[in-house]
């Protein structure tokens, strides 16, 4: 489980001002479940994926691709996906290496 990134902070506090801000740092986001997780593929390469949790993503880094998580639910389209730049393909690396981050199968 992670906590809301910054810009959804910022949302929250426009749609719903009535939490207080200290409540706002421990709301925690809600995961894609593990059964779901170990079937999700990329659909351009069908390779394995890993599930980014605090910053809502899947991420394909044969691909250098990210596919975005909305409300739950992994939005597996090509056309949704991201390409990322080098940097920031080193960081993502960098966090799943740290955070011992699993990929979806292997």
């Amino acid at each position: 489980m992670g906590t809301l990134l910054l810009a959804e902070v910022l949302m929250l506090r426009v749609v719903a001002p009535f939490v207080a801000p200290c409540q706002v740092a421990f709301i925690s986001v809600m995961a894609i479940s593990s059964s779901l997780l170990s079937i999700l593929a990329c659909p351009e390469d069908k390779g394995s994926l890993y599930y980014i949790v605090d910053e809502q993503m899947l991420y394909n880094p044969r691909l250098k691709r990210s596919y975005p998580v909305r409300d739950d639910i992994p939005v597996m389209l090509i056309d949704e996906s991201t390409s990322v730049s080098g940097d920031e393909h080193d960081r993502i690396m960098q966090k799943i290496s740290v955070e011992k981050i699993t990929p979806t199968f292997s």
